[in-house]
């Protein structure tokens, strides 16, 4: 995700409440724009006026030229923030807000959000930090953990049970069942790697069911090997429970493969049906193949917008110090 156009801004905030997903959308959005950014959280407010308090995320002036919001809770600050700078602050929000797009200066909802409006900037996944530098570094660095695995690579992304999909023991079987027969009629292996919400319990089915299978399983001491597997893959295979890990593994140009854990519905439903629809993913039952992919850029995309919005505001004031920054 090479930066194509740079803001030069003095002062950039990302505010989320603090959940993991949301900073890595957030996060991910300032790093594409190049620009340097403060992390502040919101947790949980009773009142709008609660979430300036003293303490150690300060919402006090002096406002900053840009602000990144991700996710229900900054909705409030964000707000009050574009009111108090006098409508000076540029307010970028990710996810549907629930309110009006229009009360920011630019909204960045997925397609299942169906949000629509002008300033509404549409991404068929959701935004991410994974960028193309990020992998190259991490193929590097890992590549000595998995190097006696035979080829092809199949590495797996698993979640876990969400208020929106089951993760039960039949699914962990069977799930685990299926990842036998992808390493074995390939002739190749796995790099598994457990979410926080996988559960001990799921992930102990898993292991215990791949035993015997040419396979690396993060044990969740040391340094997270995630980039490492994705960069490093020949396939991802991803749980459907996750939108940002299937986007995140559909950036890399791999081939992508989504299963679909029970009950199934809703915005994760349609978004995977998305994926699999414009040829991004496709559904897992066992078989793999090698197949070409084209990269699912949106995170560049959503950067692009931004900075042709703020550049449009800009004009005539002092955010007009913003000039373009190519690079390879």
């Amino acid at each position: 995700m090479p930066i194509k156009n740079s803001l030069r801004v003095s002062s950039c905030w990302v505010v989320t409440e603090g959940l993991a997903g949301l900073q890595n959308q957030a996060i991910g959005l300032a790093q594409a724009l190049g620009v340097s950014y403060v992390l502040k959280e919101v947790r949980k407010p009773k009142g709008l006026w609660q979430l300036f308090s003293k303490g150690k995320h300060d919402f006090t002036p002096p406002w900053p030229d840009l602000l990144i919001s991700c996710g229900r809770q900054s909705v409030d600050a964000s707000l009050f923030i574009r009111r108090a700078s006098g409508n000076k602050t540029f307010t970028a929000h990710i996810q549907h807000p629930l309110v009006d797009p229009k009360l920011f200066d630019l909204v960045i909802a997925p397609a299942h959000d169906k949000l629509q409006g002008d300033n509404v900037f549409v991404t068929q996944g959701a935004i991410h930090h994974v960028s193309a530098e990020k992998l190259v570094g991490a193929a590097g660095h890992f590549r000595p953990l998995l190097a006696s695995l035979p080829r092809p690579l199949i590495s797996v992304l698993v979640g876990g049970k969400n208020k929106h999909q089951d993760f039960s023991d039949t699914a962990a079987h069977d799930f685990a069942g299926k990842l036998t027969l992808a390493a074995q009629n390939s002739g190749g292996s796995l790099a598994v790697s457990f979410s926080r919400r996988t559960g001990e319990r799921n992930e102990a089915i898993i292991r215990q069911d791949l035993q015997g299978v040419p396979s690396f399983i993060w044990d969740g001491q040391g340094e997270n090997p995630y980039l490492g597997l994705l960069s490093l893959a020949d396939v991802i295979i991803v749980t459907s429970d996750s939108i940002s890990m299937v986007s995140e593994a559909c950036s890399t140009g791999k081939p992508v493969y989504i299963y679909e854990l029970p009950k199934a519905g809703g915005r994760h439903k349609q978004f995977c049906e998305n994926l699999i629809q414009s040829g991004h993913a496709r559904l897992f039952s066992g078989a793999i193949e090698i197949w070409k992919n084209t990269p699912l850029d949106e995170t560049r995309r959503a950067a692009d917008f931004v900075y042709e919005r703020f550049c449009e505001k800009g004009e005539g004031n002092k955010y007009a110090d913003i000039s373009p920054r190519n690079s390879s």
